[in-house]
């Protein structure tokens, strides 16, 4: 595994630009992503407001998120480390006639660049593909604006999550392409929760997501076993 100081494993970056010619297609390689995207997006609109307000996009990949959240009104930046993906996502913008910044960029770096520049962070199925995921969430917390709102999703580090996430989608089903996950780079909830106030950040909600492959149904849970969101804030008073 190959890491360098912008905290990125290479080798998960090729892994995703060899996704990047179907990102978009709702029954390839990221037919998952599209069948959570919209839980994903509920569960933000739902916490903050999108209108009118500065939204980063962490780990955006092919844009499904970025979109949705230009859709609703954002003034959408969003980054990511594969150049192949970053294509496909601003190719699919002449498709759907929306907004985004794309950038080339770690969060880390933009975090360096611009401080406390966004209302919404948003940074789904990113954390657990990184070799420090406290970074990551040290420079979205960076990124925020006083009163401004995190939202994380990635995969829990059970049995289960790896029953379902791992030999389910991966090996027995074919959702996703064999190594996608790795067990030990899954995050339980107490570990995000604690990066989240060694950032400065209080934790406002966890929800787990459920997931039926079979109907592409995915609904938010009470049980966050397998995959789980979670709406942290950054406190008003902090000036950042």
């Amino acid at each position: 595994m190959t890491t360098t100081s912008e905290n990125v494993n290479r080798g998960e970056v090729a892994k995703f630009e060899r996704l990047a010619a179907r990102w978009w297609d709702p029954d390839g390689e990221s037919r998952p992503l599209h069948d959570l995207n919209p839980v994903r997006f509920g569960y933000i609109a739902d916490r903050a407001t999108l209108k009118g307000v500065r939204a980063l996009d962490v780990g955006c990949g092919g844009g499904l998120l970025s979109e949705a959240l230009a859709r609703a009104g954002a003034e959408v930046t969003a980054i990511d480390l594969a150049p192949a993906v970053l294509d496909v996502a601003r190719l699919h913008l002449h498709e759907s006639g929306l907004a985004v910044d794309y950038r080339e960029r770690s969060v880390e770096a933009l975090a360096a660049e611009m401080p406390g520049a966004f209302d919404v962070v948003t940074c789904m199925e990113m954390l657990e593909h990184v070799p420090d995921p406290s970074s990551v969430i040290r420079a979205c917390a960076t990124l925020l604006k006083p009163g401004g709102k995190l939202f994380l999703s990635t995969l829990n580090r059970t049995p289960l999550a790896f029953g379902a996430a791992i030999l389910g989608a991966e090996y027995l089903l074919r959702l996703l392409p064999r190594g996608t996950h790795h067990y030990a780079q899954l995050l339980k909830p107490s570990e995000i929760a604690a990066d989240l106030r060694g950032a400065g950040l209080a934790l406002d909600d966890l929800s787990g997501i459920a997931y039926n492959p079979l109907t592409r149904k995915a609904w938010l849970a009470g049980s966050v076993a397998v995959n789980y969101l979670a709406c942290a804030s950054k406190p008003e008073h902090d000036r950042g």
